[in-house]
């Protein structure tokens, strides 16, 4: 089964959520977790524990776990690991992007199931060209895995690029857009998605024609509502994977408290967008 498959599946079945797992060290703190590799470990287990089997996607982002070096590292693979047992999805957030036989590095090690670092997704940066992108694409279809380009993100450097206007007239953000189209001319959901901050307001980029994943960062801590979903993706809406991690990470350590937030952001959700299927 492609990963647009799964992941319809998924978000029909359990929601349409993603919760981030981002261990930063606020977090840690405010856990009562020991600033170590024991930290990390004993706070990604309890995430996986609440919401491994209540949420679409959890996703890991890499960084807070490259920063403990391989012990960080192998707490990641077994997070992974620990995802795919509970019968959730992984994205692993780790935005890679590069050239030839280094993005095909990347894709042996985020993407091919022999990795122990594999996941089910991976999010990547096009700004080499999206073209560079070809070998994560190419171990994505061989191994029925997605990827989420980089498309219109929400942090306000992003515009400097994204916005900018080609040779054609059309925006760099827009000619991502349909780019990831072509390759999901598929029937059913397609396995290659875009990230597209859920705070990005009306840009008057056209989202018609995507058939793929769209996730959506920024639901909660970081200002958006369930009520901007519709207004900033509209007709697309029913592909839209809204991502959160502070709104309910906040809530922990205690597992029935972020299990209590995720399921109030499912309520949101569903009686926000209605088209959104209720868990």
């Amino acid at each position: 089964m492609t990963f647009g498959r799964r992941l319809r599946l998924a978000m029909d079945t359990r929601g349409p959520l993603c919760v981030g797992i981002d261990p930063h060290p606020e977090l840690l703190s405010a856990w009562g977790l020991p600033m170590d590799v024991s930290g990390l470990q004993r706070f990604c287990a309890t995430v996986v524990e609440a919401l491994g089997e209540r949420v679409a996607v959890l996703k890991p982002q890499s960084a807070f776990f490259e920063r403990f070096g391989s012990p960080g590292i192998a707490v990641l693979e077994w997070t992974l690991a620990a995802i795919r047992d509970a019968g959730g999805l992984s994205i692993i957030d780790a935005k890679r992007g590069d050239i030839g036989s280094t993005v095909a590095a990347y894709a042996a090690a985020y993407l091919d199931p022999a990795s122990p670092l594999a996941a089910d997704a991976i999010t990547a940066s096009p700004y080499l060209g999206f073209g560079s992108l070809q070998p994560l694409l190419d171990v994505a279809t061989a191994h029925q895995r997605g990827v989420f380009v980089l498309a219109l993100t929400s942090n306000p450097e992003g515009p400097q690029v994204q916005h900018a206007r080609t040779p054609s007239g059309s925006t760099v953000a827009q000619e991502i857009l349909d780019a990831v189209a072509a390759r999901n001319a598929t029937a059913g959901l397609g396995s290659t998605g875009v990230v597209v901050g859920a705070t990005v307001g009306q840009t008057g980029h056209s989202f018609a024609g995507l058939n793929g994943p769209i996730l959506a960062p920024g639901l909660g801590a970081q200002g958006a509502t369930p009520e901007d979903l519709r207004r900033v993706f509209g007709s697309a809406l029913p592909d839209v994977l809204p991502s959160t991690s502070r709104d309910v990470l906040g809530r922990g350590p205690a597992v029935q408290s972020l299990r209590d937030a995720v399921e109030r952001l499912h309520d949101q959700l569903s009686s926000a967008a209605g088209t959104y299927s209720a868990i």
